[in-house]
């Protein structure tokens, strides 16, 4: 956040009424690419139809509303854990195929 944005926020003494993802994640405390996993788990959902490749914009009521359910809050904070692990996995499963490609040169019997 700029120190224009945040000095305007600081006049009106409010949150703006939507969000955008960056913003998002500072409300709900996680990074903006979480926000993104949560809204394609559908446990966040974005402000009117966006395009696949646009900015997605999040009501700010519905997000304070929803972090005072507890169970609602762990669904999110298991859904991150659950996509980096999913993430991590299909990247060491990549790692260690492309490893096992990786032809080796061999020795001739001449040395």
């Amino acid at each position: 956040m700029s120190d224009d944005q945040y000095r305007f926020l600081m006049v009106l003494k409010q949150l703006p009424v939507r969000l955008t993802a960056e913003q998002a994640g500072w409300v709900l405390n996680c990074r903006p690419h979480d926000v993104h996993v949560l809204a394609s788990a559908g446990l966040i959902k974005p402000l009117g139809r966006p395009p696949l490749n646009g900015i997605k914009f999040f009501a700010t009521e519905d997000l304070l509303e929803r972090m005072t359910d507890r169970s609602w809050m762990v669904r999110v904070t298991n859904t991150i854990y659950q996509h980096w692990h999913d993430k991590n996995a299909a990247n060491r499963e990549r790692s260690l195929t492309s490893s096992t490609n990786v032809r080796t040169p061999r020795l001739s019997a001449a040395a």
